[in-house]
């Protein structure tokens, strides 16, 4: 290993240079910050209350963020667990998940191995790629998946808050790499209970607008996951203060007066300013960093350049080996400096007392001196170990660039790209992807050098993209690809291209991608003997086929696919064919065909490591519910949920079977139980169609408990994204305008309403199921219409037209007759439709939708008796499923019909509703409570109910009272 010792000269290159009496660099007291250590106690309370809790610490450099932090974390050493992860500045070669894997290391070591793993459970394996310490040997990438390991992240932060508060700090968020912010994302997202309190901190001067950190800090800000604490320059006050600490003797105010002038508030400048503020000031802010240094000897300024050079902590074996001094002068070049403020010491490791320090220093160095300092850097990092570690390739890539030796660097690059990827950290590998297509040009071998072709490579960096969530950047490689690629040579890398074109457009909801799959099947056809791919690219084309509402083409592609995938012997692919064919045939009513499908399809999932699985309990539940079969579909969504558990993706995969619980849940009237679980799940990004998907379930809910501000903030959110995907997927289309229609009946305009369903009867796409339960529903929206004196005749013609659309097989006479009623209204009619609206399975609104127009064709009949007690129940059965809309309509029309009392108005019979005064009448004629529920067909402990607000309506204590006063009136 060569040493530096002739790489970097003890010169000081003529700069301004004295000596200086060293002061302390950290004050006894910190100063100026009781508001700001205020906030963060008032941040970790609300944790240890169980309430997780997240704060950036900003400001510009200097400004003391580790300091503030360091007073913190001695505050609450002894009743939390802190774990501390560092971000480094290494330029575009930045360590994927490099601050968590410290975090998550200190987790499992102080939980123990065992413990941590009995915790994370299937997960386990996952987060190997992480922590190594959880097994044996290499994680094995194709045993687990991106949201396993996602998931098990979370699942062990939870398990630790569970014993002790957690106090997860994250250091220097400006140099963080993308995969950390990934992480940082879904975990303020999905911890929504534990004692956990997150800090971060970020020098704002190096965020750039509109980079990563800049959008994770706008992002998480506006959805209020996230609390800014702004670190402010100190005022005159405070930098006398401090200053008279370090020096131990007063400041004159003409001092204090050059000292703002120079160090303008910022503590660490205050610092430095205060080391020299008896001699002539330093012209420039470099030079005074600098101040410390070039008091150094030789020896000791050859270590600290060498220190410079590394990306984070240096071990004192590499550094003895870099700096290649003597051992007593490398210990004494070691104490001088760190003596003097410039490096510190932790353990066996060294760094900078402070970033600045280091940047100076490092900028300082000539570029020749600088490039063969990375140089000795990337050596000694290849010769430490014949199998390089994962942080080893991040380095080789940052140094081997910053040495200027290009073909080095590309290896390493192409390296770390491969290995970032394996740790499911997209993000990062992204990034040394696109540093490994800068770097091609400057090597004139680099397929021979790289491994791999130029195609191969952008292909795999779309690819990466694509999972990163980056869709326009990887179209856009995608097509750099195509455009290179010679058919002739690898046919079958370019019908790969070609899909994957045609999913990296999808995902922009851009159309194109269905005749993309179809050039690429062409190009296999003729040319390329791979079934796998075969089989995977008409699955592909049937999906897309089947999102078009085209499910005849997507039948017939499905078999194409479930024929080659069973002679490939692929299970995957062949319970996605039968997956894709079940959904399309139930869309066309063949439901015995549709149900064996599926039922093939969940007997070959098993097979596939869980990716197919899930997607069967995702399709057939979402098929259930759209058949009207909604508690079979909530338990088909459980059990998968139970699996994704199992699998360790219940946060991420798991989030549409919640959205398929929730569904049926809200259908059925329990909006306790919508609700809840759908406040498991957070808000995600507009741009993920899986979170679009559980968005519009979260505005019909909203809408459903009349919280039409929050519907309509959250509807034009998300809209644009939205209506994209509903130009694309007809499913998407259909829940975009039962939310339209849910919230004009939120807001009470009811022929806006019936407009959007007679527009939606008018679209000349094909009926999908999902327009089945809209049109039963908008037999609602008719009644109240007509109720209004409004003309429904051209909406009731083009309801029937389209209910006649939906398949004979899947129309149930119960919900064809309950329709009628609402649209030709009659008490007879209406009287059935009572009953049959209390079956199973039946929208739980159409229980006191019926009611209420019964209560409306009784008065006009006469009936008024019959309209209250019906009207009574309507609004009993309302408040019970929390339906405001309906609640809203039931005592409108109460109080035109006079059934209910106005408001300032006496109340008409006793003010008792029509079942209390039934039950009132039964008890003056001195039935017992039981006697009562089973005169009226209730039970007892209802019958109680009832009795106990009789008795608080009248204003008297005992039944016989109560009887009185009915007898009186």
């Amino acid at each position: 290993m060569s040493s530096l010792a002739a790489i970097t000269g003890p010169n000081v290159r003529g700069r301004w240079h004295h000596e200086v009496v060293t002061v302390p660099t950290i004050s006894a007291d910190m100063v100026g910050r009781d508001a700001d250590l205020a906030g963060l106690r008032r941040a970790f309370d609300r944790a240890s209350g169980g309430e997780p809790s997240a704060v950036l610490i900003e400001g510009e450099a200097g400004i003391g963020k580790s300091r503030l932090l360091r007073e913190f974390q001695a505050e609450v050493a002894d009743s939390a667990d802190v774990h501390v992860g560092r971000c480094f500045d290494l330029g575009s070669a930045r360590s994927a998940y490099g601050p968590l894997t410290s975090i998550l290391r200190s987790m499992v070591e102080r939980l123990g191995v065992a413990e941590a793993k009995a915790a994370i459970g299937v997960g386990a394996e996952a987060l190997r790629m992480l922590v190594p310490e959880l097994g044996e040997g290499v994680a094995v990438r194709d045993s687990t998946s991106p949201d396993a390991l996602r998931d098990a992240v979370a699942t062990l932060i939870e398990a630790a808050a569970g014993i002790a508060p957690q106090v997860l700090v994250v250091e220097d968020l400006h140099w963080v790499d993308d995969s950390t912010l990934v992480m940082l994302t879904y975990l303020l997202r999905t911890l929504q209970a534990g004692r956990v309190l997150l800090l971060i901190t970020c020098r704002t001067d190096d965020v750039r607008r509109g980079d990563a950190v800049s959008r994770f800090i706008a992002e998480t800000t506006r959805a209020r996951i996230i609390e800014r604490l702004t670190l402010e320059r100190l005022d005159r006050d405070a930098t006398r203060r401090l200053v008279e600490q370090l020096n131990s003797r007063e400041l004159s105010d003409t001092s204090l007066d050059r000292l703002m002038d120079r160090a303008e508030g910022v503590p660490f400048f205050v610092e430095e300013v205060a080391c020299c503020a008896s001699d002539p000031l330093p012209d420039s802010l470099r030079e005074m960093l600098l101040v410390r240094f070039d008091q150094l000897d030789d020896d000791a300024r050859h270590v600290v350049r060498v220190v410079s050079g590394a990306e984070g902590m240096l071990s004192h074996t590499l550094l003895a080996g870099l700096a290649g001094l003597p051992d007593d002068r490398l210990d004494a070049a070691i104490r001088a400096a760190s003596h003097v403020g410039v490096l510190s010491v932790h353990d066996d490791e060294y760094t900078f007392r402070h970033a600045l320090l280091r940047e100076a220093v490092h900028e300082d160095l000539l570029p020749g001196e600088r490039a063969r300092l990375h140089r000795a850097y990337a050596e000694a990092l290849e010769a430490k170990a014949t199998a390089l570690d994962r942080c080893d390739r991040s380095s080789l890539a940052h140094h081997w660039h910053l040495a200027q030796v290009p073909d080095r660097a590309l290896v390493a690059s192409v390296a770390a790209m491969q290995e970032a990827k394996a740790r499911f950290a997209f993000a990062s590998a992204a990034r040394f992807g696109e540093l490994a297509l800068e770097l091609w040009e400057q090597v004139p071998d680099a397929e021979e050098v790289a491994g791999l072709s130029h195609v191969r490579l952008m292909r795999q960096i779309g690819s990466i993209l694509r999972n990163a969530g980056e869709a326009e950047r990887a179209l856009a490689v995608a097509e750099r690809a195509l455009e290179e690629i010679d058919e002739s040579t690898d046919p079958a890398e370019h019908a790969r291209l070609l899909r994957d074109r045609g999913l990296f457009l999808a995902n922009l909801g851009l159309p194109g991608a269905a005749e993309l799959f179809l050039e690429a099947l062409e190009i296999v056809d003729r040319a390329v003997d791979d079934e796998q791919l075969h089989a995977t690219l008409l699955n592909g084309l049937a999906g897309k086929y089947m999102l078009a509402s085209m499910p005849r083409e997507a039948i017939i592609t499905a078999t194409q696919a479930l024929e080659i995938a069973t002679r490939a012997n692929d299970p995957r692919e062949i319970s996605v064919a039968h997956n894709l064919r079940g959904t399309c045939r139930t869309y066309l009513g063949q439901l015995d065909e549709a149900f064996a499908d599926f039922r093939a399809a969940a007997l070959f999932a098993p097979r596939s490591n869980g990716g197919a699985e899930l997607r069967f309990h995702v399709n057939y539940s979402d098929m259930l519910g759209l058949l009207g079969r909604h508690r079979e579909a909530f338990d088909v969504a459980a059990a998968g949920i139970v699996r994704a558990r199992e699998l360790g993706v219940e946060r991420a995969s798991g989030t549409l079977m919640v959205q398929n619980m929730v569904e049926p849940l809200l259908t059925l009237g329990d909006i306790d139980g919508a609700t809840s679980r759908l406040s498991a799940v957070p808000i995600g990004r507009p741009q993920v169609l899986n979170d679009q998907y559980v968005v519009l379930t979260r505005i019909r809910v909203l809408a459903w408990q009349g919280r039409i501000d929050d519907a309509e903030r959250m509807r034009e959110e998300w809209m644009p994204s939205l209506r994209r995907t509903g130009e694309l997927e007809r499913q998407a289309w259909y829940r975009i305008v039962e939310n339209d229609i849910a919230l004009d009946i939120a807001r009470g305009q009811w022929t806006h309403a019936l407009d959007a369903v007679v527009a939606m009867t008018q679209d000349e796409g094909f009926v999908l199921l999902h327009a089945y339960r809209l049109l039963l529903e908008s037999g609602w929206v008719v009644a109240e219409v007509r109720a209004s004196g409004g003309d429904v005749d051209v909406a009731v013609s083009a309801i029937r037209r389209l209910w006649a659309e939906i398949p004979a097989t899947v129309r149930d006479e119960g919900w064809a007759a309950l329709l009628d009623a609402l649209l030709d209204p009659s008490v007879a009619a209406l009287r059935r439709a009572v009953s049959l609206a209390d079956g199973e399975d039946v929208p739980a609104i159409m229980r006191g939708v019926t009611r209420l127009e019964l209560a409306r064709m009784l008065v006009a009949d006469g009936q008024r008796p019959e309209a209250q007690v019906a009207l009574a129940d309507a609004a009993t059965i309302a408040a019970r499923i929390g339906h405001v809309p309906l609640q809203n309509s039931i005592a409108v029309f109460g109080r035109a019909s006079g059934l209910v009392a106005r408001d300032g108005e006496a109340a008409d019979e006793l003010e008792l509703t029509a079942r209390e005064r039934q039950v009132v009448e039964l008890v003056a004629e001195g039935l017992s409570n039981k006697q009562i529920g089973e005169r009226l067909y209730i039970s007892s402990k209802t019958a109680s109910v009832h009795v106990s607000a009789i008795l608080r309506k009248l204003g008297v204590s005992t039944r016989t009272e109560a009887a009185m006063v009915v007898a009186r009136r």
